[in-house]
């Protein structure tokens, strides 16, 4: 009997939940924080319709309609190296420059990396929800800049992944965040982060929503009126982590 072709994806359903496959890439993500890979293969495992919501809740919000309308491709807009530049002191934008220049990141490194981890099946379509995840994955790097949170291999990221969860709703975001603060537990007996990821879904939850935000605006608005706007508090319990664990030479956690 001749075995069927699988069927196309579609975008417009939910993934179905693989908590086998969150579980092993989890586990790959805790042993080097760097294997960025194993985030992307955690958030199409677990999220569900995650994407297809905040597509339509972006609807829902003033010049939303608008945004998805226009489609702008953020991973192309954010690698105009001549855009980046000109944006001005104190920006967001100049912000988000520094943080490019001190990591070495880029929009279109991420996106390759997504392509590694899931392939180019259902994020590169053109489809409203496609375009949605797409841009869910390209203002990752300027939520860093925002929150205060820094790209750091643990710490920084598990407290941006916790606001993450609380801003989406993703349940991937949530069990990086669970995974990467018992880790620290375990390994340090210290309460230290787990409370700096607590502080991060708490600091999500007040915050206005991120993603009906128009990031090609918002990137030439001064950093902190947009911190304020956005009701972005200090991350106070993240900084008390980061130097407890440094001060302990734990930061490779």
């Amino acid at each position: 009997m001749a075995s069927q072709a699988s069927p196309a994806y579609n975008p417009g359903l939910p993934l179905k939940r693989e908590w086998g496959t969150a579980l092993r890439a989890l586990r790959r993500l805790l042993a080097n924080g760097d294997d960025t890979e194993q985030v992307f293969r955690i958030m199409r495992a677990l999220n569900g319709d995650v994407t297809q919501r905040n597509y339509r809740k972006l609807l829902t919000v003033p010049g939303g309609g608008a945004m998805a309308y226009r489609r702008t491709e953020l991973a192309e807009r954010l690698s105009d190296r001549a855009w980046v530049d000109s944006f001005p002191a104190g920006s967001v934008g100049a912000a988000y420059r520094a943080f490019l220049d001190s990591t070495g990141y880029s929009a279109q490194g991420l996106a390759q990396v997504s392509m590694e981890a899931i392939g180019d099946q259902g994020l590169e379509l053109e489809h409203p929800y496609a375009w949605m995840g797409r841009r869910e994955r390209d203002i990752h790097d300027i939520w860093h800049v925002i929150t205060g949170y820094k790209a750091d291999e643990h710490l920084g990221e598990a407290c941006l992944v916790a606001f993450s969860y609380a801003q989406t709703g993703g349940l991937g975001w949530a069990f990086i965040a669970l995974g990467a603060a018992l880790k620290s537990i375990r390994v340090t007996g210290r309460l230290d982060f787990l409370k700096a990821v607590i502080e991060g879904y708490r600091h999500g939850k007040r915050a206005a929503w991120l993603h009906g935000e128009d990031y090609e605006q918002l990137l030439t608005q001064p950093l902190d009126s947009v911190r304020q706007r956005l009701r972005i508090a200090e991350p106070r319990a993240y900084r008390i982590a980061q130097a407890s664990l440094a001060a302990a030479g734990l930061t490779g956690i």
